[in-house]
């Protein structure tokens, strides 16, 4: 059964940077597209990333060229690189698997809050 936890969430000032990691335990990553979904309060949840298990990568418009998904099947583990972050970046984060970046996602995580603010 797919389970992904989340971490590496926290406070940072706008401009600032975090990394958050996604790791799975009790199977193997590398047969799974992964993806990035967040959620702030008194919205929709919405997705973020997802980075295929050949390594394709897409986005949302609104991280486009400031938030990079990138996997180490070593490690079993994908992260979310996020820079240039704004107060509207903040959101709880989760990820979650399928076989396909266009399938249905299981195995979400407990998820982890991010907040920018000054």
């Amino acid at each position: 059964q797919l389970q992904l936890v989340e971490s590496g969430g926290g406070l940072v000032q706008p401009g600032g940077s975090l990394r958050l990691s996604c790791a799975a335990s009790g199977f193997t990553l590398n047969y799974y597209a992964i993806g990035w979904f967040r959620q702030a309060p008194g919205k929709e949840r919405e997705g973020v990333s997802c980075i295929s298990s050949s390594g394709s990568t897409g986005y949302a418009d609104s991280v486009k060229g400031r938030f990079t998904i990138s996997r180490d099947n070593a490690k079993n583990t994908v992260y979310l690189q996020m820079n240039s972050l704004k107060p509207e970046d903040t959101a709880v984060f989760y990820c979650a698997g399928a076989r396909s970046c266009g399938g249905t996602m299981t195995g979400w995580g407990q998820g982890t809050q991010v907040t920018v603010s000054s």
